[in-house]
C-alpha cells in the first residue's frame, strides 16, 4: 500500500465523517452486528426513459452514443493497430436530474429565506455557475449505519397509504412498542415506508396515493435522536400538502426542519416493498452516494443487510 505523508493528507479531500474517529467506528462496528443472516435487500428501482418523475425534474434519458454499426458506418477506428476480428463497443449518454428514482439530497438542495441558504451555505454567496461550491454532492459520505424500518401500511392493516396522509411520531413510537424496537439513536438511518411504490409504475395508481408522509412532529423525533438520515418510498418524503404549513406558510415545513436547519439528509423514493414483505425492522444499510461537485444530491442504488 503507498504511504501518504501529512503534506500530501492535507492536501487531498477529506473523507471522513462528523464526529471522532472512535465514535464512527463504534457506530460502523455496531452496525455491522445487525446483520446476522447475510440476506441482501435492494432499495432502488431501476430507471427507464419516460419513468414517473416529480414535474420538477427533468425527463431521464438514456442515449446511445456509440455503437458497432455507427463505428463501423462512420469509418471510426477506436481501437489502436488492426481489428481484424470486428471488435466494438457501445456508449451512452445520461441525462436527467440527480434526484431520479432512489437519491440522496445533498444540503444544497434546499433553500429558504431571502438569501436562498441552505445547511451552511446561501446562494448569495455559495453558489457558483456550474452549481453549490458548499454542501454539494462532493461532500455527501458513504453511509453504513443501523437501519430501522417502519411499515406503516402494515401497521394500518392496509397495502398503502391514502393520498395525503400524514405519519405522525406518536404512531411510529406505537409501531416501536408493537414491535419490541427500541428505537432510533444517533448515527442511524431511519426508513418509512408509506406503500407508495406498491403500485409502481402505474402512473394514475401513484397520483391515488401521492402525498402520504411523515409530518413534523416525526421530523422534531428523528432530530432529538440524533438520526444521521432518514428516507421514504415517496417522492416527496414528507405530507404534503403539510397539515400544518405554519405562518408564514411552509409548503415543506419537514425538508426545513432536517435539511435546512439540521442537516439531516433525506432520501427519497426507495423501493421498501420487499422490506415490508419480510417483516424486517432492523438490519444493515448501505448507500454510496457518488460524489458529483455542484450536484444538489446523488440516485443511490441502498441495500439493507439482515
Amino acid at each position: 500500500m503507498t504511504s501518504v505523508d501529512d503534506a500530501e493528507r492535507g492536501a487531498m479531500p477529506s473523507t471522513t465523517l462528523d464526529g471522532s474517529t472512535a465514535e464512527i467506528a463504534g457506530s460502523v462496528l455496531g452496525a455491522l452486528r445487525t446483520a446476522r443472516h447475510g440476506r441482501v435487500y435492494s432499495l432502488a428501482l431501476p430507471r427507464f426513459p419516460g419513468m414517473p418523475l416529480w414535474s420538477g425534474h427533468p425527463e431521464f434519458q438514456v442515449l446511445t452514443y456509440r455503437s458497432p454499426q455507427g463505428l463501423r458506418s462512420e469509418g471510426i477506428k477506436a481501437w489502436s493497430g488492426e481489428n481484424e476480428v470486428g471488435l466494438g463497443y457501445i456508449a451512452e449518454t445520461v441525462s436527467g436530474s440527480v434526484h431520479t428514482g432512489a437519491h440522496i439530497d445533498a444540503h444544497a438542495h434546499m433553500t429558504i429565506g431571502e438569501d436562498d441558504h441552505w445547511y451552511g451555505g446561501s446562494a448569495k454567496t455559495d453558489l457558483g455557475d456550474f452549481g453549490p461550491l458548499k454542501g454539494d454532492a462532493s461532500e455527501l459520505q458513504p453511509i453504513l449505519a443501523r437501519g430501522l424500518f417502519y411499515d406503516v401500511p402494515r401497521h394500518r392493516g392496509v397495502d398503502s397509504l391514502g393520498k395525503g396522509e400524514p405519519i405522525t411520531a406518536a404512531e411510529l413510537e406505537e409501531i416501536s412498542r408493537n414491535n419490541d424496537m427500541a428505537g432510533p439513536g444517533p448515527g442511524d438511518v431511519v426508513l418509512i415506508r408509506t406503500g407508495y411504490l406498491h403500485h409502481w409504475p402505474d402512473p394514475q395508481a401513484l397520483l391515488a396515493h401521492s402525498g402520504a408522509g411523515p409530518d413534523i412532529s416525526v421530523a422534531d423525533w428523528l432530530i432529538d435522536r440524533g438520526v444521521r438520515a432518514t428516507g421514504t418510498d415517496t417522492e416527496a418524503y414528507e405530507v404534503q400538502p403539510p397539515p400544518n404549513p405554519g405562518s408564514p406558510a411552509n409548503p415543506q415545513p419537514v425538508h426545513t426542519r432536517l435539511l435546512i436547519e439540521h442537516g439531516i439528509h433525506l432520501m427519497e423514493s426507495l423501493f421498501l416493498e420487499e422490506l415490508g414483505a419480510a417483516g424486517l425492522t432492523e438490519f444493515l444499510f448501505i448507500a454510496l452516494p457518488l460524489k458529483i461537485k455542484g450536484a444538489t444530491g446523488s440516485m443511490i442504488d441502498p441495500i439493507a443487510v439482515s
